[in-house]
């Protein structure tokens, strides 16, 4: 099977995260999300990872020309030209995608394909509203999935307590999906035009979407 790159997209409560460790483990791909790229760049003490990390300890966001180098550098090498990459969560705006665009064809990275994961608001804030964290090992659960409630001890750890973050409270969740429309419809439409995008129902359960991601990839 020839390499290939895909990008995933989805708001939040969406899966991604779940469906990237997925297709992941499936398709011999190399998950790279912008957070741990800035990460391990940082840490390596690269040139540019040098420069992102004076905008990250003053709480700034790292502007796009230092992200898109980094990502770059990271694409660059050897495990993806091999294996191919799997995107979560860049680009994020309609500047990034070009921007990636342009790297990819000068890396020869081909074979892309875009993942669109489409859910409805009622879906999205039903989920993202049940979920419970662990104050002790980062835990995550569900109060529909799972049966946990708030204050109760970690099914995991059974140390730490479940308690729902502030901005898994509905409100906030509507907010942060008024956000995520505005800033991805460009990009959606960007990537429809060019024919890489494969819009996926994301209502379902995780295996029923899975199911229809990967028929549409194979």
């Amino acid at each position: 099977m020839a390499t290939r790159n895909i990008i995933l997209l989805g708001p939040p409560g969406a899966g991604k995260g779940t469906h990237a460790e997925r297709l992941v483990a499936d398709y011999g791909l190399v998950h790279l999300s912008t957070g741990n790229i800035l990460r391990e760049a940082v840490a390596a003490g690269t040139e540019l990872g040098t420069q992102a990390k004076t905008y990250m300890d003053a709480g700034q966001l790292v502007p796009d020309e230092l992200v898109i180098g980094i990502v770059r550098e990271r694409l660059a090498e050897d495990d993806i030209q091999q294996h191919g990459a799997l995107l979560d969560g860049f680009p994020r705006t309609l500047a990034q995608a070009e921007a990636l665009e342009g790297v990819m064809e000068q890396l020869k990275l081909t074979n892309l394909v875009v993942i669109n994961l489409s859910v409805r608001d009622e879906v999205l804030i039903r989920r993202l509203s049940g979920r419970r964290m662990c104050e002790s090992c980062g835990g995550i659960f569900n109060v529909y999935r799972d049966g946990v409630e708030t204050g109760q001890s970690c099914p995991s750890c059974g140390k730490g307590e479940l308690y729902q973050r502030s901005d898994d409270r509905e409100e906030a969740i509507a907010q942060r999906l008024v956000t995520y429309r505005e800033k991805s419809a460009p990009l959606i439409e960007y990537y429809a035009q060019r024919g890489l995008l494969i819009d996926v129902d994301g209502n379902d359960a995780e295996d029923p979407v899975y199911q229809r991601m990967t028929a549409n990839l194979d």
